[in-house]
């Protein structure tokens, strides 16, 4: 399976402002109160994830005004205001105005005069005033639309969450992914997504779901489709997780490399991030739900530090250094045996 071949979906150039004003009311639960131009938000629009705030421009420097991002006025740019005798306030704010701005937040509780918002009212502006503080305000919306404007793809997999690790398990059609994950989920584990994965880029994280058709539903070859959540219980599934480690099945074939040691390191490259890969050949008897939570704990062990792997290879390497001439028969784990003859 080649990830890196994996084609994004069409990247969202836009959103509404007036979408956008409803979307982090519903998403992010943040309290907005229309000022000026509400009407027109349907004819502005946001195309970019970062914000802005417009200190320089309106001290009257414009040559470098990022004016096509959300502008936020907050408590250094009100007080500006503020200090501005009429005629230069209403200069300021009216050259800001002129630029085709999509829309500007007032945070901290910060109010313009009606004169400030009849210009903006004049310019189709729209104009909002929240009680949240600028620099908590400006992290909710960025992250929102971070995600709104994100890479995305759609991989073919199941993906689970083993004690607190996203793992896609992917590999051709027919090897048993499905049952892996069922068994996975019998155990305690969660379900993300099954057979189809939706895979969001935010940041340098990738985030998985399912799509809204198929989540917390699997197909059982044989046995059809089952519903995790109502059989097994909500605590059975999840809607997001991040992607962590990749598990790839495959057939065993004794012409293939397999690691055998755990000190080589394999990758994929999935929209630009690199994610560990382990390629697992199935054989008659082996349990792959085992298998995989054992990797969970494994990463979670690298995770803080130690690699088991690595302490394995400086052992060797120090018996080695240590080991004399002659032969030796190699010493028992357990120097005395204490009568335990169980």
């Amino acid at each position: 399976m080649l990830f890196s071949d994996q084609e994004a979906i069409p990247i969202r150039e836009k959103v509404q402002v007036s979408s956008l004003v409803e979307r982090i009311k519903e998403h992010i639960h943040v309290e907005l109160e229309a000022c000026a131009a509400e009407e027109h938000g349907e004819n502005r629009y946001v195309t970019e994830a970062d914000l802005h705030r417009p200190g320089l421009a309106l001290a009257g420097y414009v040559e470098l005004f990022t004016y096509q991002r959300i502008q936020i006025i907050g408590n250094t740019e009100s007080k500006f205001l503020k200090n501005l005798d009429d005629k230069s306030r209403k200069e300021a704010f009216e050259k800001l105005v002129s630029f085709e701005i999509p829309v500007i937040f007032l945070t901290d509780g910060n109010v313009l005069t009606k004169e400030l918002l009849k210009l903006a009212d004049d310019r189709e502006v729209p104009v909002f005033k929240t009680c949240m503080e600028t620099t908590k305000f400006m992290y909710l919306v960025r992250d929102f639309l971070e995600d709104f404007f994100a890479l995305q793809t759609m991989l073919h997999g199941t993906m689970v969450d083993v004690y607190g690790i996203g793992i896609l398990i992917a590999g051709k059609s027919g090897l048993g992914k499905s049952e892996v994950a069922l068994d996975l989920v019998e155990r305690g584990h969660r379900l993300v997504s099954d057979d189809v994965v939706m895979l969001t880029k935010k940041s340098n994280v990738l985030m998985t779901s399912a799509t809204e058709m198929n989540k917390h539903f699997m197909e059982i070859r044989g046995l059809g489709v089952i519903d995790v959540m109502s059989m097994f219980g909500i605590r059975s599934i999840r809607y997001q997780k991040r992607l962590e480690v990749v598990l790839e099945l495959s057939l065993w074939d004794d012409t293939q490399k397999i690691n055998r040691t755990g000190l080589d390191h394999d990758t994929v490259d999935i929209l630009g991030t690199t994610i560990p890969l382990i390629h697992l050949p199935i054989t008659p008897g082996k349990n792959i739900t085992v298998i995989a939570e054992v990797i969970a704990m494994n990463y979670l062990l690298k995770h803080y530090g130690y690699d088991a792997a690595e302490a394995f290879q400086k052992k060797v390497k120090r018996h080695i250094a240590e080991k004399k001439t002659r032969f030796e028969m190699p010493k028992r784990a357990v120097e005395y045996f204490e009568g335990d003859f169980e």
